[in-house]
């Protein structure tokens, strides 16, 4: 359950984070599942960017644990689902 944990609270905080960025972008016409699907994705990738980044002992100790898996992981989904909520308005507008 220990290597769980970590991966739990990636997908729970980008989910949040997915859902944080995509209120704020009213312009993309994302549905709420496209929002927290694309977060929690995020949130695992961006939470594992971090964790690697975070390798330096003297940096690792500050962010480590459930608080850089939270930070991580809500960055990443906010990131993404910014992303996402680009890519689909540019289709949007295409066609």
């Amino acid at each position: 359950m220990e290597a769980l944990l970590p991966i739990i609270i990636q997908l729970v905080t980008g989910a949040i984070g997915g859902l944080g960025v995509g209120a704020a972008l009213k312009q993309a016409a994302m549905s709420a599942a496209v929002k927290v699907i694309s977060g929690a994705i995020g949130g695992v990738v961006g939470g594992q960017i971090l964790t690697n980044l975070l390798s330096d002992p003297n940096v690792a100790s500050a962010m480590s644990g459930a608080l850089g898996d939270g930070v991580g992981g809500l960055v990443g989904g906010g990131v993404l689902t910014a992303i996402v909520g680009a890519v689909m308005g540019a289709m949007k507008k295409s066609a």
